[in-house]
């Protein structure tokens, strides 16, 4: 009898401990599944942006690093102006639109059907071979530049070098930028038209006498002098504090909201940790503006 009980004893220990035993593994094949589920998945696929090329370098930057840190995505970046942008995006055939200017600003853009991304601030000025002798001009006589009226820098106490002008297309945002702000809404006379910034520089670059607009992101070299307007300096620091007026949001524009790789890069280009690569490639963070400004232009 007490054999039994012994027996019977022992076998109830044992069944217990095998329930301990099992519900340990239970928990432990629960732990790793809520360690496999917790854990990020990894983005893949392919992104196309298109627009604005005074954003092109921030951008395609940002995308270099990005796909670094993941290597299954592919984010193609193109120029073309931002009306391209703003116009392929609207259309649906690329994820991401680049644009210098509201989507509002734009006729024929049905902008309630997108959505704005601001990714940074950008300064533009006018841009001059270096040969033409002049750093500083008045608002007043870059506006007779630009249409016309005044022909040769020998006038404005540079080179005796006759002025030819590089413009941007109707569709770009940098012309409208500068066009609105720095020629106070002057339509410029005829010249050489370039859709990118990069050709525009180019052009300056190698032409005595030539002077274009470029977005401050570009003057990284000499080949192409920078003017001050007014005795102001086109710095970011001026642009800042809103000394210097002419400057533009670096807007990324989705056709409602993005997808999921698409806000990833977005996130991560408006991410605290960029702002020393938005700094490194020209432009100001956001967050550093002390002005702002609204889709009718007006600074506060």
């Amino acid at each position: 009898m007490k054999s039994l009980k012994k027996l019977s004893l022992l076998l109830l220990v044992a069944a217990l401990m095998a329930f301990i035993a099992a519900c340990g593994g239970n928990d432990n094949t629960s732990g790793d599944n809520n360690e496999d589920n917790g854990s990020e998945e990894k983005l893949s696929g392919t992104l196309t942006v298109s627009g604005s090329s005074a954003m092109q370098p921030l951008v395609a930057a940002a995308a270099e690093e990005f796909m670094a840190e993941n290597p299954e995505v592919d984010i193609q970046v193109n120029a073309g102006g931002s009306g391209t942008g703003l116009s392929q995006v609207s259309e649906g055939s690329v994820d991401i639109g680049n644009s210098d200017v509201f989507a509002e600003e734009k006729e024929g853009i049905p902008a309630d059907e997108l959505v704005d991304h601001k990714v940074a601030v950008v300064g533009m000025t006018a841009a001059v071979n270096p040969s033409a002798g002049v750093k500083d001009i008045s608002k007043e006589d870059l506006i007779k530049v630009f249409t016309g009226k005044i022909t040769n820098w020998k006038d404005l106490g540079g080179a005796d070098q006759k002025i030819t002008l590089v413009n941007r297309p109707d569709s770009s945002g940098t012309r409208a930028t500068f066009n609105k702000y720095a020629l106070d809404g002057a339509t410029p006379a005829e010249g050489v038209t370039e859709d990118s910034s990069n050709t525009v520089k180019k052009i300056i670059s190698e032409t005595e006498g030539a002077v274009g607009y470029l977005a401050l992101s570009y003057f990284t070299d000499d080949t192409v002098t920078p003017l001050a307007i007014d005795g102001v300096e086109a710095t970011d620091e001026k642009v800042k504090t809103g000394e210097f007026p002419v400057w533009a949001y670096q807007h990324a524009y989705t056709k409602g909201e993005p997808n999921e790789l698409a806000k990833a890069f977005l996130d991560y280009m408006a991410a605290d940790e960029q702002k020393q690569l938005i700094e490194d490639q020209g432009y100001i963070p956001g967050s550093e503006m002390e002005v702002e400004r609204d889709a009718e232009g007006n600074q506060k």
